[in-house]
């Protein structure tokens, strides 16, 4: 009997943490998550458009004749751009309503998509990389922002959570998509169907969504004195150089898993799309959940829980031989859903750093700095990685164990960063 009520009661205790748990999650209001999925779908597009490349690189690379270094050029091309237009047209993202900026960065980004999808050599895709990247810079930026302004920090992470599980959708339904377009047309297709369907979302944006005006300064800066008012302060360069190393440290890897899983692990490069299924399937469930348990729970506690975990895929993936397709979803989905997990607790956790009156520009210097430090890995990761006389991929063994030392790094300065957020802020 004696144990009887005791499983009864251990039952109760279960429900009664479960309700307070259930009660602590924050509900997004209906007008918030309309806003926010429609900054989720030009996420989407945006991502489609950049994640797509990558798992195009076994095929891009046949059909442009071009090495691993230059495959690393072209993909970091697009985040070079981003990184300077974050930083030369950021500025502005303080100054005139945001949607403006929005729609205007949508547009080029279209436009240089649409140039893409003509492109038949690898120069005349790199430059219209360049310039696609350099719109799609900005339009990052400004979606960052206007979730900042239009969201309250208790709800941030979900709704960070929600807009960044567009790279999940990506992978689950855009990259899938865009290859079997690739194989069954040309890869040019693929950047083509990109553009039109991003012509459906503007529209729809331009009518639907919000203007959004900032705060105007009681003393306008000019652009020098801008920069210099943000880099002059301490916690704003630890944010940039911890954004710097997470992305960095992702792209050390990211651009060549399509290229290593063909050439080293023996998968075919048509099954290539199950993987970004799979995978994505997967994140879609995991970024929502990372972005519950960041309101939860804080944004440094799930950083720190999933980049350690994150270390175990990262490991085994770039240290893999030969492996069979099921084995091969399996390994790549953990490491999609763990890698890509980092950045809703890192991004919760940097948008709490600035002032309400820098958030835009600051944003939109942090996205370019995310941009420079994909942009530079990938680079010196392409320098880096070899292809071998029996066509296979050498030195993606060491890129792992580096990118893992870089998670530890961003760790501690994760710490240091949240020991210094406003306290009204921090949650840990």
């Amino acid at each position: 009997m004696s144990e009887h009520y005791s499983l009864i009661n251990t039952c109760n205790r279960v429900l009664i943490k479960r309700k307070h748990f259930i009660r602590k999650i924050p509900i997004i209001p209906a007008l918030e998550i309309k806003y926010i999925l429609i900054l989720a779908a030009i996420q989407f597009a945006h991502l489609v458009d950049f994640v797509v490349l990558m798992p195009l690189g076994p095929t891009l690379m046949a059909d442009l004749q071009i090495s691993p270094a230059q495959f690393g050029a072209l993909i970091s091309s697009y985040n070079f751009a981003a990184a300077i237009s974050g930083l030369v047209l950021g500025f502005f993202s303080d100054r005139f309503d945001r949607k403006i900026l929005l729609m205007i960065s949508l547009l080029g980004f279209i436009l240089g998509t649409f140039c893409c999808s003509l492109s038949s050599s690898y120069f005349s895709l790199t430059f219209f990389r360049l310039v696609t990247g350099a719109f799609g810079g900005l339009m990052n930026g400004v979606i960052f922002a206007l979730i900042a302004d239009l969201v309250p920090f208790e709800r941030r992470g979900k709704a960070m959570g929600i807009v960044m599980s567009s790279f999940s959708i990506a992978s689950v339904v855009g990259v899938p998509l865009g290859m079997a377009i690739s194989d069954s047309f040309h890869w040019s297709k693929t950047f083509l169907f990109i553009a039109l369907f991003s012509v459906l979302i503007l529209i729809y944006a331009l009518y639907t969504f919000p203007n959004v005006e900032v705060k105007k300064k009681s003393v306008e800066k000019s652009y020098l004195e801008a920069i210099v008012s943000i880099v002059s302060r301490w916690e704003y360069l630890r944010s940039f150089a911890f954004i710097f190393l997470v992305s960095g440290s992702l792209f050390l890897l990211i651009p060549f898993l399509s290229p290593y899983a063909v050439k080293n692990m023996m998968i075919e490069t048509t099954h290539l799309k199950y993987m970004y299924l799979v995978g994505g399937l997967l994140t879609v469930v995991t970024a929502r959940v990372i972005g519950v348990l960041t309101d939860r729970y804080g944004a440094l506690k799930v950083y720190a829980g999933v980049i350690l975990l994150s270390f175990i895929p990262i490991f085994l993936f770039t240290h893999s031989g030969p492996r069979t397709l099921i084995s091969y979803l399996v390994l790549g989905s953990c490491f999609m859903s763990m890698v890509s997990g980092r950045m809703i607790p890192c991004m919760t956790l940097v948008t709490a750093v600035p002032n309400e009156e820098e958030r835009g520009f600051f944003l939109s210097i942090l996205n370019s700095v995310r941009s420079l430090g994909s942009a530079s890995m990938t680079f010196l990761s392409g320098l880096y990685i070899a292809e071998t006389a029996d066509g296979r991929l050498s030195g993606f063994g060491d890129m792992g164990i580096v990118a893992i030392f870089l998670g530890i790094l961003t760790l501690l300065m994760a710490y240091k960063i949240n020991s210094e957020v406003r306290p009204e802020l921090a949650n840990t």
